[in-house]
């Protein structure tokens, strides 16, 4: 690597945390140039390309900055919010159907969109649904289609009274990911329950207060898979800051369960453009990702 040009990201760090700092990686295998997309904003972190230049590196930074700053948008968003990054994803159909009209779980993207779906939850510290969407799909919530994170994600169920069955699926398998249950209010008896089971719970005014419980317990970016109910509560609520939206090409029809049949209504007039960040293919399925809070 001696006198070559790395390119990263992130501005490298110069702090000693678990690991040294990248700085004196960079000085010790020779690099003579580094080109990093932006600066890192941890006060901790900060000051690395600094570092590098009174070393005799030369620097660059800023280049393709708009892109670094997507692709960091979650660990930005920990430096000026006390929530956590959340990232909405519905699977839908063309006529915006999550279900038929027999209302009965089913796959309506392929297997190319639901290995996309796997890499979505490894980039998330949590993987949530409504207590709804645990009732009727009975979910694991891991990451299995895709390189597992060294860290596996939480699961976490919203629901207003945090009755989790102790048979279910995520009550059973905390071996593959810590649960927590996080409920407007929850019977003292079933709370201690659940605690005895394995199953955190966590208790909360509304969602906002919940979710700032998550970022507390060190959750910074949350992935939401569904159903209507909890994703129509937060959109009201202001709290998602990504929209991803993967279509397959198929159609319901009459009677089908629209995925914003939950959502705050609105005229025309007064509903709001979404910013596209980016449309990709993905097998026969379009996935388009929305900026709805944020950069």
């Amino acid at each position: 690597a001696r006198g070559a040009t790395l390119y990263v990201s992130l501005e490298p760090c110069a702090h000693t945390g678990k690991t040294p700092p990248c700085t004196g990686a960079i000085r010790a295998a020779g690099i003579a140039r580094v080109v990093a997309a932006m600066p890192d904003p941890n006060p901790v972190a900060t000051g690395g390309l600094g570092v590098l230049r009174e070393a005799g590196v030369e620097t660059q930074v800023g280049v393709l900055e708009a892109e670094a700053r997507e692709l960091n948008a979650a660990y930005l968003h920990a430096f000026a919010s006390d929530l956590p990054w959340v990232t909405l994803k519905l699977a839908i159909t063309l006529d915006a159907a999550i279900a038929d009209n027999s209302l009965t779980t089913s796959r309506v993207t392929g297997p190319a969109a639901r290995q996309y779906a796997h890499r979505l939850r490894a980039g998330h510290d949590a993987v949530a649904v409504g207590m709804n969407t645990v009732r009727v799909d009975d979910p694991q919530l891991t990451v299995r289609e895709a390189p597992a994170p060294r860290v596996p994600p939480a699961r976490v169920v919203f629901s207003r009274t945090g009755r989790l069955s102790l048979t279910s699926t995520l009550a059973n398998s905390l071996k593959q990911g810590p649960v927590i249950v996080l409920a407007e209010h929850v019977d003292s008896e079933y709370e201690a329950a659940l605690r005895g089971h394995g199953v955190e719970v966590v208790v909360a005014n509304d969602l906002a207060h919940g979710l700032r419980q998550l970022r507390a317990m060190g959750i910074r970016s949350v992935l939401v898979e569904g159903g209507t109910v909890i994703a129509g509560a937060l959109w009201e609520a202001g709290l998602v800051d990504r929209l991803i939206l993967v279509q397959a090409p198929v159609i319901f029809g009459e009677g089908a369960l629209n995925a914003f049949a939950e959502f705050p209504a609105m005229r025309a007039g007064a509903a709001r453009r979404l910013r596209v960040v980016s449309r990709d293919a993905i097998g026969d399925d379009l996935a388009t990702t929305y900026a709805v809070r944020g950069a």
